[in-house]
C-alpha cells in the first residue's frame, strides 16, 4: 500500500483513529471525502495490481483511498504501449491532479488526452486544478454547473480551458407576426420586465396587423490593412482594386474559396502610405467571419503577385469594423441590413399602450433623435434595441460581442391615418450579424431555439434566407422592444415597472458595502 496521500492525514495517524464496524478508521472516512471524486458516493480507485492474492476486505477498502506516488503514477501514465487515454483511466481524478501540478500534464490540453468519451472527467479534474490554485478555492464545489453537457460540440469551436457552463433564464415574449408568419420571440436574459414588456409591444403590433420587413442589404465585411513603401505606391494598388482588372481579378481569388462566397464589393482608402480595403459578401446561412477571412486572405495573395512590395499588416485592420462602433458600418451596413415597421391602430396605442400617438412622437423626437444627436451617437437613435437584440443573440448562439454593430437602430414614429389617430412606427438597422449554421450555432440548446424558429441550419433550397429570416425577426423584435419602453415613459410607468419585477426586495441579495447615500433608481432607458 502507498503510504503517499493527497491530502489526507499520514499513515500511522489514521492507524491510531478508532475504527467503525467495517473496519475503516473514523478520522479516514472523514478524510477520505476531500480525495473523492466530484460525486461523493463515487471513490478513488485501487491501484491496478500484478498480486493474485487474497486480501482483508479491511486491506481493499484503505488502499483503495490511498494515492500512488508520483513516480507510480508518472510510470503508468508514460507506459508506451498504451494510449494516454487508457493510461489516464487507471489513475484517479487526484492522481491526474497531481501529474498536472507537477507539470506532467497540461491543463489546457485534458479533453485531448481523455478522449471524446471522457469529456465531463476533463472539465471536473480542471475545475478542481484550477480552484486550487486560485485565491478563493471555490471553483471546485461552487454552484457553476458542469454535469450533463455535451462538451464534444464545444471542443475545438466555441471555448477553450471549460469549467462548465452558465445557464440564463429563457423567456419566449410575443408570438409576434412578420411578414404574415406568427414567431414566438426567444429571450435569454436576466433582467426583469423585458419580456413582458416585449410581449406588450407584440400584442399592440399584432393588432394592428403585425410587422413588414424589407431586406435592404446582405454582406459581411473584412478589412485588412496593408502597408507600401510610399503613399505613391499604395495610390496606384488603390486604381488597380478599382478597376475592372483588379477587381475581377480579387473576386476570381476570393470566390474560390467557398461556394457560398460572393464577392459584392471592394471599398479602398488611404491614410498616408497604408491601404484598406473592405471586402463586401455574402455568406450563406453562415454569419460567415471565418468564409471571409479565408476568402480574403487568398485575394491578397494574388493582389501580392502584383505588387510585391506590399506588406499586409493585418487581416483586419479596423476597417471591417468588427466588433466596434464605426460610422462605415452605420452608412455601408454590415451583415443584414433590415428594416422593420407597422402601423398601430390609435385605440390600440390608447388601451394597450397606455399612451397617446402625439406623446409617443414627441418623445421618440426628443429622446431617440435629439437626445442621441446632442450626446455624438453613432447608430443609437434608439431606446433599448440592445437589450432586445442581445437577449435573442443568447438564445440562438450568435456572438454576443457583435451587439456593437448590430444593435445599431433608428427609431422612427409618425402619425398617419385620418387625422393622424394611427401610429407609424419603424425601425432601421443596418448591421444586424447574425447566422444559422457554425458559431455557438452548433449547440444544442442553441439549436432547439432555432428550431422552434424554424431557421435551424442552412436552408435546403436557398441559401441565405434562414439567416436573413432570424435578422428580420430580431428587427421586428426590437421594434416591439421599442415601442413598449417608450410608451411606459410616455405614461411614466417605467420605474413603477421595474420596482415590482425586477427590484423585488425578495430576490435582492444583502449589500455587502453600505449603500451609498445619492440618486436612486436609475432607468435602464
Amino acid at each position: 500500500m502507498s503510504n503517499y496521500l493527497y491530502p489526507l492525514a499520514s499513515l500511522a495517524q489514521i492507524q491510531k483513529s478508532p475504527s467503525r464496524e467495517d473496519g475503516i478508521p473514523e478520522d479516514l472516512e472523514l478524510k477520505l471525502k476531500q480525495v473523492r471524486l466530484a460525486h461523493p458516493e463515487q471513490s478513488l480507485p485501487s491501484p491496478p495490481s500484478s498480486d493474485s492474492g487474497s486480501s482483508s476486505p479491511k486491506q481493499d477498502s484503505e488502499e483503495s483511498y490511498f494515492l500512488r506516488s508520483l513516480k507510480e503514477c508518472l510510470a503508468i501514465y508514460e507506459e508506451p504501449s498504451r494510449p494516454r487515454s487508457e493510461s489516464l483511466a487507471l489513475l484517479s481524478d487526484e492522481e491526474v491532479i497531481m501529474l498536472a501540478n507537477n507539470g506532467n500534464i497540461a491543463t489546457y490540453a485534458l479533453e485531448k488526452l481523455f478522449g471524446m468519451d471522457q469529456l465531463e472527467r476533463a472539465v471536473r479534474i480542471r475545475r478542481a486544478i484550477l480552484s486550487r490554485a486560485s485565491s478563493t478555492g471555490t471553483l471546485e464545489s461552487s454552484s457553476i454547473p458542469y454535469e450533463n453537457y455535451d462538451y464534444s460540440r464545444v471542443l475545438g469551436a466555441c471555448c477553450e480551458n471549460v469549467v462548465g457552463y452558465i445557464p440564463i433564464p429563457l423567456g419566449v415574449a410575443g408570438p409576434l407576426t412578420v411578414d404574415g408568419k406568427q414567431y414566438p420571440i426567444p429571450m435569454a436574459t436576466a433582467e426583469g420586465t423585458l419580456v413582458a414588456s416585449t410581449s406588450r409591444g407584440c400584442k399592440a403590433l399584432n393588432a394592428g396587423g403585425g410587422v413588414s420587413t424589407v431586406l435592404v442589404g446582405d454582406g459581411m465585411t473584412r478589412g485588412p490593412a496593408i502597408d507600401f513603401p510610399s503613399a505613391i505606391q499604395a495610390g496606384k494598388a488603390k486604381a488597380w482594386i478599382d478597376s475592372n482588372e483588379g477587381h475581377a481579378a480579387l473576386r476570381e481569388a476570393f470566390e474560390s474559396m467557398s461556394r457560398f462566397a460572393k464577392l459584392k464589393s471592394l471599398k479602398t482608402a488611404i491614410a498616408g502610405r497604408t491601404l484598406y480595403v473592405r471586402f463586401a459578401t455574402t455568406t450563406g446561412d453562415a454569419m460567415g467571419m471565418n468564409m471571409i477571412s479565408k476568402g480574403t486572405e487568398k485575394a491578397l495573395e494574388a493582389m501580392q503577385k502584383r505588387f510585391p512590395e506590399m506588406v499586409v499588416l493585418a487581416l483586419s485592420g479596423n476597417y471591417c469594423t468588427d466588433k466596434k462602433p464605426a460610422a462605415i458600418n452605420w452608412i455601408e451596413g454590415r451583415g443584414k441590413s433590415v428594416v422593420a415597421e407597422a402601423v398601430i391602430p390609435g385605440h390600440v396605442v390608447k388601451t394597450v399602450l397606455k399612451t397617446t400617438v402625439r406623446d409617443l412622437c414627441n418623445l421618440n423626437v426628443k429622446k431617440n433623435l435629439m437626445g442621441s444627436a446632442m450626446a455624438g451617437s453613432i447608430g443609437g437613435f434608439n431606446a433599448h434595441a440592445a437589450n432586445i437584440l442581445t437577449a435573442i443573440f443568447l438564445a440562438t448562439g450568435q456572438d454576443p460581442a457583435q451587439n456593437v454593430e448590430s444593435s445599431m437602430c433608428m427609431t422612427l414614429m409618425e402619425p398617419t391615418g385620418l387625422n393622424g389617430e394611427d401610429l407609424l412606427v419603424s425601425v432601421t438597422m443596418p448591421c444586424i450579424e447574425v447566422g444559422t449554421v457554425g458559431g455557438g450555432t452548433v449547440l444544442a440548446p442553441q439549436q432547439g431555439v432555432l428550431d422552434m424558429l424554424g431557421v435551424r441550419g442552412a436552408h435546403p433550397q436557398h441559401p441565405g434566407q434562414n439567416a436573413q429570416t432570424l435578422a428580420r425577426i430580431i428587427a421586428s423584435a426590437v421594434l416591439a422592444g421599442e415601442l413598449s419602453l417608450l410608451s411606459a415613459l410616455a405614461a411614466g410607468h417605467l420605474i413603477k415597472a421595474h420596482m415590482a419585477h425586477n427590484r423585488s426586495q425578495v430576490n435582492t441579495p444583502a449589500a455587502s458595502v453600505p449603500v451609498t447615500p445619492g440618486a436612486g433608481f436609475a432607468s435602464r432607458a
